[in-house]
């Protein structure tokens, strides 16, 4: 238990994966920590219920492994990552596309190539490229568990459109691929659904394929969210593979706690107040400090320092069901190019992450965004059954979460790179300062963690036994 008197260099306001990550990076410079979560588990969002030996994440934020902060952030050298099938599954027009992204590619010729051979069935290993990618990262990438059968309609045809289309695309693809981040965020911005249909690319590809893509990846249906944001995500989608942490979502914050000091971490701890040298909680009393990092949702920091603007959020609500026939779509990531019902995407997750589902059972994760339909559990299973081709009345229903502030919406005009110091001694980080993602989470971190150790002139252990409200590092 804290004790009222425990002192550290920095007071951390939360225990996601933002202020876990910024506990380690601050540690490793040899910076006291004290980590504070009111719950009575870290996570935050990113958490995962067990029900009769299944694994059932809440929010289920698809990952990709070309995502930076996954390999720089200290912690995650153990964290395993299960990806999907290469590219996505498409359903438009009563049959399944496979859809990959030509990563690599370095010419309209040779994107060209790439979506023509993804045509075909589904591969089952990573390619040599995706493989020698993961040798080099700090964390493993590996092959889905199973890739099972893919209906395919004719090649060229619906969502994508004729080989001419698929060129425009892959080259599209190909660009987002290669060119530099910095690059991307200098471009004109204006809301994704728009800037979709100003880029030239043929009507058929951008609502059959780009529209419901990015609509999964940024958990936005209506592509409100800004340009430069959705350039980011199919950035990540062409460089690197969908994916998710094995076990569950809670996995990748609890392998950041565990890393961490013993002692560092303290949970059941309510803070009421915050200052540039000291944290007041309920439980035990003033905990005094030489620094206070916020790394709480937008709606707590709000909440604990008036005037944090707090941004609108993507509602998302996810729907599991189990049966012991699974569809024959293997561990393709499905999306719906005709928008035809409630469900962006599912996917059979068991296949992608065995561990998630007791053995002999199938765990199919399917996920609606935006307002759910007051009919949900029907819809959900109608949508399914004509997703997947195959009846879903037999299927059981294990949980069904509804997390209203589940994603910050990034809209145009979006700061990226919001402040993260507010004064010396007061910071704050989290996916609502930068992307609204794991990598923004972070990223935030990452950024804020640097701010404290410039402003402490962190050499060594800055403790101090009686820390002052003019106690700074010159």
């Amino acid at each position: 238990m804290l004790e009222p008197a425990y002192q550290a260099d920095v007071v951390i306001v939360g225990a996601g994966v933002a202020g876990l990550s910024a506990a380690h990076r601050l540690t490793s410079q040899g910076v006291t920590v004290a980590v504070v979560e009111a719950a009575p588990c870290v996570g935050g969002r990113m958490s995962t219920e067990k029900v009769d030996g299944f694994r059932l994440d809440r929010i289920g934020q698809l990952l990709s492994t070309a995502y930076p902060e996954l390999r720089l952030t200290p912690g995650l050298d153990g964290l395993v990552l299960r990806p999907f099938a290469p590219g996505v599954l498409l359903h438009g027009d009563g049959r399944h596309h496979r859809v990959d992204a030509p990563a690599g590619a370095r010419s309209a010729r040779g994107a060209l190539r790439a979506v023509r051979a993804l045509a075909s069935a589904p591969r089952g290993v990573p390619g040599p490229g995706l493989v020698a990618a993961s040798r080099r990262a700090a964390f493993r990438v590996l092959p889905g568990a199973g890739q099972g059968a893919v209906s395919r309609g004719a090649r060229g045809v619906a969502p994508l459109g004729g080989a001419v289309d698929q060129a425009r695309l892959g080259a599209a693809l190909a660009r987002f691929a290669n060119v530099p981040v910095e690059r991307l965020l200098a471009r004109p911005e204006l809301p994704a659904g728009q800037a979709l249909a100003a880029r030239g690319l043929p009507a058929r590809t951008v609502d059959g394929f780009l529209r419901p893509l990015l609509a999964a990846l940024l958990c936005d249906p209506a592509l409100t969210t800004s340009s430069r944001c959705a350039d980011l995500a199919l950035r990540a989608f062409t460089g690197g593979r969908l994916c998710v942490p094995e076990g569950g979502a809670e996995t990748l914050p609890e392998l950041l706690a565990q890393t961490l000091p013993a002692g560092t971490v303290h949970t059941g701890v309510r803070v009421t107040s915050v200052a540039t040298t000291s944290v007041t909680t309920a439980e035990h009393g003033e905990i005094r400090c030489r620094a206070v990092l916020l790394a709480t949702d937008a709606r707590t920091a709000a909440e604990l320092l008036p005037g944090l603007r707090v941004p609108d959020f993507h509602p998302v609500t996810v729907v599991h069901h189990t049966t012991d026939e699974p569809p024959r779509t293997g561990s393709a990531l499905l999306l719906d190019a005709d928008r035809g019902g409630p469900v962006a995407h599912t996917a059979v997750i068991s296949e992608v992450d065995p561990s998630r589902a007791p053995s002999g059972r199938a765990l199919i994760s399917s996920t609606v965004l935006g307002t759910p339909p007051a009919d949900l559990e029907t819809a959900v299973r109608t949508h399914l059954a004509r997703l997947y081709g195959t009846p879903t009345h037999r299927w059981e229903t294990l949980a069904v979460h509804h997390t209203r502030d589940a994603v910050p919406a990034m809209p145009a005009p979006h700061d990226l790179r919001r402040p993260v110091r507010l004064l010396a001694g007061l910071y704050v980080c989290g996916d609502h300062r930068d992307t609204s993602t794991v990598q923004g989470a972070l990223h935030s971190a990452h950024r804020a963690t640097t701010a404290i150790l410039k402003d402490l002139g962190a050499a060594g252990s800055m403790h101090r036994a009686d820390p002052t409200p003019t106690a700074r590092a010159a």
